[in-house]
């Protein structure tokens, strides 16, 4: 098991593995095959553990390269971009609210290659936010029952954060072995986008937890922690990702196979006026998102270093803004493609509809048009966004 030590090996590391990376997507994403192979050559880079602390031996990366390794991976394959993305919300809840033996114990075994995955939201709620998976105290642990959806990750990891209430009503995260009696992980996720997440579901009867595998979870929320904006920091950097798969592959499309409209006067589809101007649209557009995703990642920084109602509202709303950029370029990339490169492009032996279809998907996570309310209630009233993760 590699040990990335800093930012530059971390970066140089997510590049040679997206190289890798890329061969296969359109195949894996086309046949829905799971990257089994490549989530183990993943783990062993040491990737998973550079934002484990330095003081517990992980790399300590700074919030803006973890998005960039996430960004650089996703527009290698979407799905392997965001597999991780919940294993570092879970090194984010042990950082902010595990206890010093809680730190010490899963921060070595993730540094030794244990992946993390989740079980937090659940289907048929009157929310998003709102869970129904109970812990209930048994002798010296606890019992957990209950189901959840939209567990990306849970299929390839060792350990499945799950949330749950416990008996006083208050939401708790449960550190579940993915091999332990009684959990259930379920290959039903069948969404058109992100085919090879594992999104699916998590069942649980009666699984038996220790005192020491539960920490505390709602109280993350309660006072400003850099929990929230960790989360959707990673978001935008998976949107980022596609969105460059699909501004690179529709370069590649038009120099190789698209041809120029009659009355553009050229022979090359390359030499368009009008294609070479949309394509100077997206590449702006895309070269903001990434600039305010590395501004996002600075406001994290100081808000995990100091955080104070107005360092973490500052960063919920510098992510917020990265947000609202990447799910929009992500989004007209995927379609603009298509648009661009031709009828020919539609074809399904190509398979570039996987850029939109993973964008589209990927972006319904939180409602964009919220993030616009947060950021213009911010500026215009002075109002800070809410704590709950999902801003």
């Amino acid at each position: 098991m590699v040990r990335i030590l800093d930012d530059i090996q971390a970066l140089a590391a997510a590049r040679a593995l997206a190289a890798a990376f890329t061969r296969e997507a359109s195949q894996r994403d086309s046949e829905r095959r799971l990257p089994l192979p490549e989530l183990e050559q993943f783990s062993r880079s040491g990737l998973w553990g550079i934002s484990v602390p330095r003081v517990y031996g992980g790399a300590g990366v700074s919030h803006a390269t973890l998005a960039e390794v996430i960004a650089t991976i996703a527009a290698a394959d979407g799905s392997l971009g965001q597999i991780p993305q919940n294993h570092f919300y879970a090194v984010e809840i042990l950082r902010v609210n595990g206890s010093e033996a809680q730190k010490r114990y899963y921060f070595e075994r993730i540094l030794a290659g244990e992946r993390f995955g989740n079980a937090l939201a659940e289907l048929g709620t009157r929310t998003s936010q709102e869970r129904r998976t109970r812990l209930s105290k048994d002798g010296d642990g606890f019992r957990i029952n209950g189901r959840k959806f939209y567990a990306t990750g849970a299929l390839y990891a060792h350990r499945i954060p799950v949330s749950v209430i416990d008996d006083d009503g208050v939401q708790q995260l449960a550190i579940v072995k993915r091999d332990a009696e009684g959990v259930s992980v379920i290959d039903d996720w069948s969404g058109f986008g992100q085919r090879t997440t594992g999104s699916g579901s998590v069942v649980l009867e009666d699984v038996w937890v220790t005192a020491e595998e539960v920490l505390p979870f709602q109280s993350a929320f309660e006072r400003p922690t850099s929990l929230g904006p960790v989360a959707q920091l990673l978001h935008a950097a998976i949107d980022i990702g596609i969105a460059r798969a699909a501004l690179h592959d529709a370069a590649v499309f038009v120099r190789t196979r698209s041809r120029a409209w009659i009355d553009s006067k050229v022979e090359r589809a390359i030499d368009d006026p009008l294609t070479i101007r949309e394509f100077g649209d997206l590449a702006v557009r895309l070269a903001g998102a990434e600039a305010l995703l590395e501004l996002a990642g600075a406001a994290v920084d100081a808000a995990a270093w100091d955080p104070t109602v107005a360092s973490v509202a500052a960063a919920s709303i510098a992510v917020a803004e990265a947000r609202v950029l990447s799910t929009e370029i992500s989004l007209a990339a995927g379609s603009k493609l298509f648009e661009l490169a031709g009828t020919q492009a539609t074809l399904a032996e190509h398979n570039l509809d996987r850029h939109w279809r993973n964008a589209r998907t990927h972006t319904l996570h939180d409602p964009v048009r919220w993030k616009y309310h947060a950021v213009g209630n911010y500026y215009l009233n002075e109002k800070n966004p809410p704590r709950h993760g999902a801003i």
